[in-house]
């Protein structure tokens, strides 16, 4: 089974959210020497296909394939075969796919790949109450994200996508074994942007995160590999 990340550096995940494979090269290149893990989301992956996650691979780095399937269980399972032939670390799919999905595709995971781990995504950090509502979830968003979490773990997930609003809840709850990945990470004075529940990285470290998820404020640095290092030593500084 594969270790959850244990340094600074390696705690650190780049979301290469770019639209052209010779823009997330250049980030590649540039940022190898400064995060552990590149994740490829569904921009680039719509864009460039199995050809960004062996790019995202060539430095030898985990690849974090942020797909987050939701579909009918042999869908799924059929996917999570492929991500493990491109030699994913970590894939995603959604909580709200049921107990059938979810245990489907850690089946898979485990039949294919030592080291492909499923993370399960529980409430995305883009929604609020309001957002909940108006589809019909009456919950707060952390009650909605307890019972998305205890659903996915108990069907054998491997970890879970969550806020770092959430983060602390979850580890208490859960106890040690699952890797919470959290997204939303803004260092002290950058915006929020779109992301509505956010943290800085020494915070989201220790509540209880396994890896974190930083986009835009290193990739829209002036210097993104100095907005890089100075985050991982933030991480490290946390541990």
């Amino acid at each position: 089974m594969a270790s959850k990340p244990q340094t600074g550096r390696d705690r650190l995940a780049f979301a290469l959210d770019v639209p052209t494979l010779e823009l997330a090269e250049r980030a590649i290149d540039e940022l190898a020497p400064h995060v552990g893990v590149f994740k490829v989301g569904l921009e680039l992956f719509v864009r460039a296909g199995p050809s960004a996650v062996l790019r995202a691979a060539r430095h030898g780095h985990p690849v974090f394939l942020d797909l987050k399937l939701h579909d009918i269980e042999n869908t799924v399972d059929s996917a999570v075969g492929s991500a493990a032939g491109l030699g994913a670390r970590y894939l995603t799919i959604h909580a709200g796919g049921g107990p059938g999905m979810i245990e489907r595709a850690v089946r898979r995971a485990e039949a294919e790949s030592a080291e492909l781990r499923i993370l399960a995504v529980t409430v995305l950090t883009s929604l609020t109450e309001t957002d909940l509502r108006a589809v019909g979830v009456q919950r707060p968003p952390a009650e909605q994200v307890e019972l998305l979490a205890r659903l996915a773990v108990g069907s054998g997930a491997h970890g879970l996508v969550c806020s770092a609003e959430e983060v602390g809840q979850l580890r208490a709850a859960l106890g040690p074994q699952p890797i919470l990945v959290t997204p939303g990470i803004r260092p002290l004075g950058a915006q929020s942007q779109d992301q509505k529940r956010t943290s800085t990285p020494g915070a989201a470290i220790q509540a209880g995160a396994s890896l974190l998820v930083v986009g835009r404020p290193i990739r829209d640095a002036t210097d993104p590999a100095q907005a890089a290092r100075a985050i991982a030593t933030e991480i490290e500084a946390a541990l």
